[in-house]
């Protein structure tokens, strides 16, 4: 890569982070004292393990050298005496070996001790990162820069070395080699003062060049893995998928998988070379440095016995001590550079768990998006600054007023000018073809969305002062794409913990919803496991028993507005008739919005909403719309060929 093509990627890569309205880079003194605090949080005992283990790994490091001095002294005493006497280089060894006894297995042990705690306080910190994500605004998540933000809060906390558990590990390493530098400072200085500078230069220019690597592998590596990481879990999930199984085998995709796969992990292997490659530069030149310190450590030493009349102990003592030395002051500096790096990644963990998910009163995720990106907030003096409560009524009714809605990063509105009155008791079928916007509707009514513009009112109150979960209880959802849980069949309709679930009252959920005769297939009835995930005798089910699982979950939550996304789009033609024949009966007084772009649910509702990219372009009842003769009217009779007479009633039949 020529270096005029480096430096741009370099500018735009540093562009890129600057974008991220998200990202706060937090100063690495801070970054240690928040590790320091997780610690002090859940686990105060790994902080005296950490200080009784830099001590006892201090002492480790230079008792040799000390015991070495003690035995060579006696020794040429000894060997200078006519009578040998054993005893005292017997009691020595016998000393020092009680003493190191001691001293390494007290260091084994906290070094195991800290290592277990550093994991499972890891452990901890991963589950507020899920915490923190299973809170976010649903909206969120479909922002690139969000999603950037939690996979490089996952790589901070995906490994031992890296991220937070390496700065627990780096904490301790800079404790044990600031203790052994400042144990064997006094030995160099008794020597040759000189060689302190010597080896001070060999060690910073050591330093400098590992930071110069860390900085480049952080930058062209792993900064760049992010989305590398997300294609191959993807690639993973696809390939190891039950409900992608079918597609890949009838349509001969297993050559293409794998050459798809292959191109990503491609991708990695080439960063993870160039990394490998850095740090073998990098190993190259401490080593050839560390040669030049030995060299100048020996040459001192050498001068010391013949100039100064060092003995043969007091020789074994201070070169072991000068080595350690040199060896403490390489790893204090290397760790104070991985600390930066690790850093690094804990600022992106904060920025990620900082990440502000739920707004004030009056202001929605698109004021908080604009504020970010634009360092405005739009303000509204009217609006109070506290959430106001649910209205504690059974008629709720919904009104948009000139709402607009765009996705991130797109360039028109996927919903534009929506102006539209939903009344408490009221059926409302939401139609158009696909992309019409009908989905983006209905999370817009449920709150997973906010418009870009204009307002959603509930009972003439702007939606936006009430909390988003309390809001959230109002709706009782039936989505398209039904997502079952590896739980028993009765949680999988609760959506609750098993001592919150009422069994029976599953089970009529289940017999109302039209899974009543699949029930009693079961051998153990509602408690049947789903999913083969965690259970080996778990079962699936078809796509309409899916969708009508997701019926009986909505029944069981007994909200006041059912939102039905294509309830039906998995049902064959008597199926969806003898559903919509029962709608009365299951929906009871409650309001209810059908989303839906095939028509055999309109004339079960008091009115119908047409869609047509992202604009409602008709509005009435079956009736009004058909003799209009405009949108509806022409899809209605696009559709009327599928349709056969059944008694009265129309039924779909594909």
């Amino acid at each position: 890569m020529s270096e005029k093509k480096e430096k741009e990627e370099n500018e735009k890569k540093k562009k890129d982070e600057e974008k991220n309205p998200y990202h706060r880079e937090y100063n690495v003194f801070s970054n240690v004292i928040y590790i320091l605090g997780k610690i002090r949080r859940y686990y105060p005992i790994l902080l005296g393990l950490m200080i009784v283990g830099i001590f006892s790994n201090s002492i480790v490091q230079y008792l040799a050298s000390f015991i070495g001095k003690f035995v060579i002294d006696i020794v040429q005493v000894q060997s200078a005496n006519v009578q040998k006497d054993l005893a005292p280089l017997i009691r020595v060894l016998l000393i020092a070996c009680a003493i190191e006894l001691v001293v390494m297995l007290l260091n084994a042990i906290t070094g195991n001790r800290c290592w277990y705690y550093m994991i499972i306080t890891r452990m901890k910190v991963i589950t507020e990162r899920v915490k923190k994500a299973l809170s976010m605004n649903y909206q969120m998540f479909e922002e690139p820069d969000v999603l950037d933000m939690e996979q490089k809060a996952q790589q901070a906390t995906g490994g031992n070395d890296n991220g937070i558990e390496g700065m627990m590990h780096n904490i301790y390493d800079l404790g044990i080699n600031a203790v052994l530098l400042l144990i064997t400072l006094t030995t160099v200085v008794v020597l040759d003062w000189r060689m302190l500078i010597v080896l001070g230069i060999v060690g910073l220019l050591q330093h400098l060049f590992f930071l110069y690597t860390v900085k480049k592998d952080r930058r062209e590596v792993w900064d760049k893995l992010a989305p590398v990481w997300r294609k191959i879990n993807y690639m993973q999930q696809s390939v190891q998928n039950f409900d992608y199984a079918k597609d890949i085998r009838l349509f001969s995709m297993k050559g293409w998988l794998s050459e798809k796969q292959h191109e990503v992990l491609m991708e990695k292997q080439d960063k993870m070379l160039y990394s490998r490659t850095l740090w073998i530069y990098n190993s190259a030149f401490a080593h050839g440095l560390s040669m030049i310190s030995t060299a100048v450590i020996y040459a001192v030493m050498i001068f010391a016995v013949v100039d100064k009349d060092l003995s043969i102990g007091n020789f074994t003592l201070y070169l072991g001590l000068a080595m350690n030395f040199t060896s403490a002051m390489t790893n204090t500096l290397n760790t104070l550079g991985t600390i930066k790096k690790n850093s690094h990644d804990v600022s992106y963990f904060r920025s990620f768990i900082d990440m502000r998910t739920e707004e004030k009163a009056g202001e929605s995720f698109s004021a908080l998006t604009i504020k970010k990106e634009d360092e405005k907030r739009r303000q509204n003096s009217d609006l109070p600054h506290e959430f106001l409560p649910i209205p504690n009524t059974d008629s709720y009714t919904f009104t948009f007023r000139n709402v607009c809605f765009r996705y991130a990063g797109a360039k028109q509105d996927a919903l534009h000018n929506l102006n539209l009155t939903f009344s408490a008791g009221e059926r409302l079928a939401v139609v158009g073809l696909n992309g019409a916007g009908k989905t983006t509707f209905v999370k817009l009514l449920c709150r997973l969305y906010d418009p870009t513009e204009g307002e959603i009112l509930l009972n003439g109150v702007d939606i936006r002062l009430f909390q988003r979960n309390e809001y959230y209880r109002l709706f009782a959802p039936v989505f398209q794409n039904v997502e079952l849980f590896a739980f028993p069949m009765a949680e999988n309709v609760s959506m609750l913990p098993p001592d919150q679930t009422d069994r029976e009252k599953s089970r009529e959920c289940l017999i109302q919803s039209g899974l009543g005769d699949k029930l009693a297939e079961l051998k153990d009835g509602v408690d049947t496991e789903l999913l083969k995930i965690i259970y080996e005798d778990g079962i699936d089910l078809s796509g309409g028993e899916k969708q009508k699982l997701a019926l009986a979950r909505a029944l069981y939550k007994n909200a006041p507005i059912m939102v039905l996304d294509e309830p039906t789009a998995a049902l064959d033609a008597l199926a969806e008739y003898n559903l919509y024949c029962n709608f009365d009966k299951i929906i009871g007084n409650k309001s209810a919005v059908y989303i839906s772009h095939r028509l055999s649910s309109t004339r079960f509702c008091h009115h119908i909403a047409m869609f047509e990219s992202g604009e409602m372009v008709e509005y009435g009842t079956h009736e009004e719309l058909l003799h209009k003769n405009g949108a509806y009217a022409e899809m209605f009779r696009i559709q009327s060929q599928y349709y056969k007479e059944e008694g009265k009633e129309a039924v779909f039949s594909e």
